[in-house]
């Protein structure tokens, strides 16, 4: 079995691969699609690939799923305290490390609704400023309060 640890930095990933218990450097590999898409073109599918949990790991599954047998996400914390991330990457892959420290990650419709949930967040907190401001406003120019709703139909006279 050949298992391919990846440490993921912001711009590239350090590789490290583990094969018949004998461990190699993998290099670099650039974080943009095309990089992804290419190396994963270069990986067996009887290959596993384990990832540390980071901001693009969705993406990088995404990118490498359809090239390996299987893509698995570690928790960091376990391999976080190593100096270097050519030992992180060492340390992702190596046998016994991953059975307890797997990730869970969710489908393509769960992240989507995660998504819409945050934006409508996003725009309700943009509309309380913004009618908060409007209130600072009125209040400061010794503008009475409006009798009725101000934010509805009815007070947009």
């Amino acid at each position: 079995m050949r298992v391919i640890g990846l440490d993921v930095h912001r711009s590239y990933a350090v590789v490290a691969i583990v094969e018949d218990t004998v461990l190699s450097n993998g290099g670099l590999v650039g974080l943009t699609r095309d990089t992804g898409v290419a190396f994963g073109r270069k990986l067996r599918s009887s290959n596993e690939v384990v990832i540390e949990a980071t901001g693009s790991t969705a993406m990088i599954v995404r990118v490498l799923r359809p090239f390996v047998q299987q893509v698995m996400i570690a928790k960091p914390g376990r391999g976080a305290r190593s100096h270097t991330p050519r030992s992180r990457s060492m340390r992702l892959c190596w046998p016994n490390y991953m059975p307890a420290a797997e990730a869970w990650m969710p489908d393509e419709a769960t992240e989507t609704l995660r998504r819409l949930v945050a934006q409508r967040s996003q725009i309700v907190q943009q509309m309380t400023r913004i009618k908060n401001r409007v209130h600072g406003v009125l209040h400061t120019n010794f503008i009475p309060p409006y009798d009725g709703e101000l934010f509805s139909a009815s007070g947009q006279v």
